[in-house]
């Protein structure tokens, strides 16, 4: 890897762009993955019988039912506030076992960084051509260490920024389908 860093080789730029990916991507599947838990078998019979209960409660709309009707509607309406509490309590513990994980996130995002940062400081991550980035190349080429009279050096700060913007849009595009 030292090879790659010390020539400004097109392998350093996409390989620290998957490094950011995956962990932009982590946090945002360990979320994804404690809002959609699994339903279990009492939710999935409490929600058939309100269901059912609501269908039967439709069915009797005629005026000598309605007190029945009313009556079911109300065992349903029942019945929700009891499938709440169940989803209530299984959030909780959900949350609890993917809590450990999501608090060590944060460091993990940071040490990554950090060793990025240190491997590459001072040499290129990547060369660009001058008329691609023409007024930005300066800011580009910061603490990339070598340069070229046509190319843009890009250093490993620009390049972490950039990477981390853009694996978040992708992240966050690929989470909302």
């Amino acid at each position: 890897m030292d090879d790659i860093a010390e020539q400004g080789s097109g392998l350093a730029a996409p390989t620290i762009f998957i490094i950011i990916s995956i962990v932009q991507f982590l946090p945002v599947y360990l979320e994804q993955q404690m809002k959609k838990g699994t339903l279990s078998e009492t939710e999935i019979k409490l929600r058939g019988e309100i269901q059912q209960l609501l269908k039967d409660a439709s069915a009797l709309s005629q005026r000598s039912t309605f007190a029945q009707g009313a009556k079911l509607r109300r065992m349903a309406a029942a019945k929700e506030k009891e499938l709440a509490k169940i989803q209530e309590l299984q959030m909780k513990e959900m949350k609890t076992s993917y809590d450990p994980f999501m608090k060590a996130m944060l460091p993990l995002k940071l040490l990554t960084y950090l060793v990025l940062i240190i491997w590459f400081w001072g040499s290129p991550v990547s060369a660009i051509s001058k008329e691609l980035v023409e007024p930005f190349g300066k800011v580009l080429s910061w603490k990339a260490g070598v340069t070229s009279e046509n190319k843009v050096m890009v250093g490993i700060l620009p390049w972490l920024i950039l990477s981390t913007r853009v694996s978040k849009l992708i992240c966050h595009k690929v989470v909302q389908q």
